[in-house]
């Protein structure tokens, strides 16, 4: 049976006021859904890709530990940064990689519900983590909830819970956002790069 977001939550503001065993309690409470995020990205990276989900998982919970100036507050939160740690960990090594410079393809399928970009061309992931700086340079929320949504797996509710908004604001922020990112994907950026 799936953890409660009580639990889950009451073990992380535990964990956040210092309570270390707290940590130990909720890492077998966690695993399961932060194997379900890897999953999530590995299955839109290219088929050769060096890291493993295990890999990535292990990645993403160091960085979690490390993560020292985090005040917990939820479940949802605590998903959202996971979430963005794994995208981070992927960018990064498609960056090292140097998989776009040299014609290798890190790519990630469309958005999801009403994908942001066409179905016959799925963004690299370096392209869609450079439009989504580029659109939190310019709309932050609006950022943090595709992130939520896409990358967190949040609902609606959970992304309105954990950015303090209403689930009409979430909608609004998605539909706009979803936008944006498709604009930006189809010219490639082209005017940022000149």
């Amino acid at each position: 049976m799936p953890p409660s977001s009580h639990e889950v939550t009451q073990l992380l503001l535990a964990w956040s006021n210092g309570d270390q065993t707290a940590l130990d309690r909720l890492v077998p409470l966690v695993h399961g859904e932060l194997r379900r995020l890897a999953r999530r990205y590995m299955m839109r990276e290219h088929g050769g890709h060096t890291l493993q989900t295990t890999a990535l998982v292990n990645e993403a919970y160091l960085r979690l530990v490390d993560a020292k100036n985090v005040e917990w507050q939820n479940r949802a939160q605590f998903f959202a940064i996971s979430a963005k740690l794994m995208r981070r960990i992927l960018v990064d090594h498609a960056r090292s990689r140097r998989y776009v410079k040299h014609g290798g393809e890190a790519r990630l399928s469309p958005l999801e519900e009403g994908a942001a970009v066409s179905p016959e061309r799925a963004p690299d992931l370096v392209a869609l983590d450079d439009a989504l700086r580029r659109l939190a340079a310019v709309y932050p929320r609006k950022s943090q909830v595709v992130e939520l949504r896409i990358f967190g797996g949040l609902s609606v509710a959970e992304t309105a819970n954990a950015l303090k908004v209403s689930e009409r604001t979430v909608l609004a922020d998605w539909s706009l956002a979803r936008a944006w990112l498709e604009r930006e994907l189809s010219i490639g950026g082209k005017e940022h790069k000149a």
